[in-house]
């Protein structure tokens, strides 16, 4: 249902619920379950969160189960699904959504939660539909598409229900990366991710923590943040190997410490 490995310091987390990779209770539990091993195993650096399925990156909410369910179990769901998509944002490792299918509903929101989107050009959609169900958005949508897009931009999209091809979502900045075919998208975003390993970890999960915690913060708490954990970088191991090997006119070798 959603699988986990690992080569060469990137890990990769497999979705694989066909036919659309909707998601149940089981599937966020699967899903939160390899975002853990993903986060306490030391020789990742970097996770890419991709689909097994060619036509889906996922669905979203599997329906069927919320027109079977009453509200207590769906709103349980629900908030096991906030606890397991809103603990990317606290792990020290950029996460990758590598989309090559279709990211509605429930399915973009995880793509959102990550701290990035790569996409491949293709006939499929990205959107937050839910209203067109007499719902919204509800593991994360309302809140991480306006920090994407703006507050007005992500109303109309989520208000109105429509739906975006990977070319409008790259022009809009939902994804960060376009790419002609899966094929490419595969072997760039691995690419990406294999070059992150082999580099600053330590100072990436810092710039990481200064973005995702200093935006929550006035500007001014934001700047000592900023302060305080660029001198923990100047403290460190990395930090002094790399400021040596500028000098040395060598490559640096960083030990994420």
């Amino acid at each position: 249902m959603v699988g986990f490995e690992k080569e060469r310091g990137v890990g990769v987390i497999t979705l694989n619920r066909p036919p659309a990779n909707s998601y149940n209770r089981e599937f966020v539990e699967a899903l939160g379950q390899a975002i853990k091993q993903a986060a306490e195993d030391p020789e990742v650096k970097v996770v890419i969160v991709r689909s097994s399925l060619e036509r889906f990156f996922s669905g979203g909410a599997d329906v069927k189960a919320f027109a079977e369910n009453p509200p207590d179990v769906n709103m349980a769901m629900v908030r096991r699904a906030h606890e397991v998509l809103n603990s990317l944002a606290r792990i020290p490792k950029l996460f990758i959504a590598e989309i090559a299918g279709h990211a509605l509903g429930g399915g973009l929101e995880i793509a959102l939660a990550c701290d990035l989107r790569f996409a491949a050009q293709g006939e499929y959609r990205l959107g937050l539909p839910e209203v067109t169900l007499g719902l919204l958005p509800g593991t994360g949508g309302t809140q991480r598409l306006p920090r994407l897009v703006g507050w007005g931009k992500a109303l109309e999209l989520m208000a109105s229900g429509q739906t975006l091809t990977p070319e409008e979502a790259h022009r809009l900045g939902i994804v960060e990366r376009l790419y002609p075919d899966r094929d490419t998208l595969a072997q760039e975003t691995r690419r990406f991710a294999e070059a992150l390993a082999r580099g600053a970890s330590l100072a990436i999960a810092h710039i990481k923590r200064a973005v995702y915690e200093g935006l929550d913060r006035p500007l001014e708490d934001g700047l000592r943040l900023e302060r305080e954990l660029v001198e923990e970088l100047f403290r460190s191991e990395d930090g002094q190997e790399g400021v040596r090997a500028f000098l040395e006119k060598r490559q640096p070798t960083f030990k994420g410490k």
